[in-house]
C-alpha cells in the first residue's frame, strides 16, 4: 500500500471527521451546551495529542475510525453515566428542550450532506464533467457473459435504467446493478427487460463491476501467446482481423464469439497487414481459444469518441451540485439490494479501510480525491441517520420519540440501548476489519 494512497485517505477522514463533529459542537455551544471532548478520531488508553481551551479537551487519537464530541450529560459510545447518576446541570444536554437536543444530534449529517453539496458543485464549476456518452456508441455495446446473463446483448444501445435515460457509461454500469429494468435499442427496436439478479450476482463474483458491458473497437492485435493457434498460423502484431471463416468482423467482440463457437475445428482468418489483405489458417483447440489479445489503445481511442465534456456557469454548478449529491445518496441506498441479497451475495464486496485505501490513487489525484471525499460524506451522513442506538441516528429517534409523545425515554432504557448499539457497532467493525485483512494477506483485493 502507498503512502501517497495513505495519506489520500487519511486527510479525507479527518476533513470529514472534523467537520461533521464541528456539526455537533457549534449548535451545542449556541445552545449553551458543555462540550468535555472535541477528537478527531478515537483514544481509548492514550491519545497522540491533547490540550484543553476552556471547558473543551481538544486531541487527537490513534485509532483513525472516526472521531466524537463528549456532550455532557449525554448517553453516547463513552458509556460515562456516573454524571447521570446526580441531578442534571442547566449546562448539561439532557436539561436541554427536545428540539435543541434534535439540531445537536442531526448537526452532523447536517454538514456532510452541505460539505459534499458543496464540494460537487465546485467539482462541476472548476473542471465540468467527463462521460462516455451511450448515445455515441453507434454500434451498440459490447457485452461480457456476465452481462448477457443479465439481460444485456452485444450491439444493444442503451436508453433507459428503470425508466430514466441513461446517458453516461460510468453511471450506467453502477446504476444497472441496482436496477429493476433497462431499456435498450435492439435491433432497432426498444426492448425493455428485468435485469436478473444472477447475472448481477455472477458479475460482482467475477469482479467485473466496471467491465460487464464496454465499447466495441476493431480488433486489432496486441500480442500473442506462445504456441496458441494465433501463433502456429501465424498472427503478428499490428494485424487487423477483417473475417472470420468468411464472416466480417469489424469489431474484436465479434472475432471472439465466431473462434469461441469453432473448438477444434479448422478455421480461416483474413487480416490486414500493411495495407494488404493477407489469409491465414490454422485449426484450433478443443479450447475454443485463439491466443490473442486485443490493442489497448485501439480500444481507448475508439472510448474516446464518445466522449463528451460538459461546464457549467456559476449558477448552474449550483443545482448540478444539489442533483449529484442527491444521486450518490439513492445509489447508496439502492446497494443494500445487492448487499443483503443471498443470490447476489453483496456482502462479501463490502470493504473496510484497508479495502477503500487500496482504491485510492497510487499518486495524488486531487479531483479523485475530492469526488471520493464528496462521495464519502454522503455515505457518512446516510450511515449516521440509520436508527441504531450509537449513531446519530439513534439518538435521533429518541428525542423524536419524547417530542411525539411529550414522555422522554427512561434514562436507564438509553443506556442499555447505547451498550447495544455499541457492542453492534464494535463487533460490525471488527467483522469488516477482519475481512479486510484476510483479502490483503490472500491476495483477493
Amino acid at each position: 500500500m502507498a503512502l501517497q494512497q495513505l495519506f489520500q485517505f487519511i486527510l479525507s477522514i479527518s476533513i470529514l471527521v472534523i467537520l461533521h463533529e464541528l456539526g455537533h459542537f457549534i449548535p451545542a455551544k449556541l445552545f449553551k451546551t458543555k462540550v468535555e471532548k472535541f477528537y478527531l478520531f478515537f483514544d481509548p488508553w492514550f491519545s497522540i495529542a491533547k490540550k484543553k481551551i476552556g471547558e473543551t479537551e481538544y486531541g487527537i487519537g490513534w485509532l483513525p475510525f472516526g472521531g466524537y464530541v463528549k456532550i455532557a450529560g449525554m448517553v453516547d459510545e463513552s458509556m460515562d453515566t456516573e454524571q447521570l447518576k446526580k441531578p442534571a446541570e442547566p449546562w448539561e444536554f439532557r436539561s436541554k428542550p427536545a428540539w435543541q437536543r434534535l439540531i445537536i444530534m442531526l448537526g452532523g449529517v447536517t454538514v456532510n450532506f452541505f460539505l459534499a453539496w458543496l464540494i460537487y458543485s465546485c467539482l462541476s464549476y472548476f473542471n465540468g464533467e467527463k462521460y462516455y456518452d451511450n448515445s455515441k456508441f453507434d454500434a451498440g455495446i459490447a457485452v461480457t457473459s456476465e452481462g448477457a446473463k443479465m439481460g444485456l446483448k452485444t450491439g444493444d444501445k442503451i436508453l433507459k435504467i428503470d425508466g430514466k435515460p441513461a446517458e453516461r457509461m460510468q453511471s450506467s454500469i453502477m446504476n444497472m446493478l441496482f436496477a429493476n429494468n433497462v431499456t435498450v435499442l435492439r435491433d432497432g427496436k426498444e426492448v425493455t427487460f428485468p435485469v436478473n439478479e444472477d447475472g448481477v450476482a455472477e458479475v460482482l463474483k467475477a469482479n467485473e463491476a466496471k467491465l460487464y458491458f464496454s465499447n466495441r473497437f476493431p480488433a486489432v492485435v496486441d500480442s500473442i501467446v506462445a504456441n496458441y493457434p494465433a501463433d502456429k498460423m501465424g498472427l503478428k502484431t499490428g494485424d487487423k482481423i477483417i473475417e472470420v471463416n468468411g464472416q466480417p468482423t469489424p469489431y474484436y467482440d465479434l472475432v471472439t464469439k465466431n473462434i469461441s463457437e469453432n473448438p477444434g475445428k479448422e478455421i480461416s482468418i483474413k487480416v490486414e497487414r500493411n495495407n494488404q489483405i493477407v489469409v491465414l489458417n490454422t485449426t484450433l483447440g478443443k479450447d475454443g481459444k485463439l491466443g490473442i489479445f486485443p490493442n489497448p489503445a485501439i480500444a481507448q481511442k475508439s472510448l474516446d469518441k464518445t466522449e463528451v465534456v460538459k461546464n457549467y456557469t456559476f449558477l448552474e454548478a449550483i443545482p448540478r451540485g444539489f442533483e449529484r449529491t442527491i444521486d450518490v445518496l439513492v445509489m447508496q441506498i439502492k446497494q443494500f439490494k445487492i448487499i443483503f441479497n443471498s443470490k447476489t451475495e453483496g456482502y462479501k464486496k463490502v470493504s473496510g479501510p484497508i479495502g477503500i485505501i487500496k482504491q485510492m490513487p497510487k499518486t495524488i489525484n486531487w479531483e479523485f480525491f475530492w469526488s471520493f471525499t464528496a462521495m464519502f460524506s454522503v455515505w457518512l451522513a446516510f450511515l449516521n441517520l440509520i436508527p441504531i442506538p450509537g449513531l446519530d441516528g439513534g439518538h435521533v429517534m429518541f428525542t423524536l420519540w419524547e417530542m411525539i409523545t411529550g414522555k422522554p425515554v427512561p434514562q436507564k432504557v438509553l443506556e442499555n440501548a447505547q451498550m447495544i448499539g455499541v457492542i453492534f457497532l464494535l463487533g460490525l467493525m471488527v467483522l469488516i476489519f477482519g475481512s479486510d485483512i484476510v483479502k490483503w494477506i490472500t491476495g483477493k483485493f
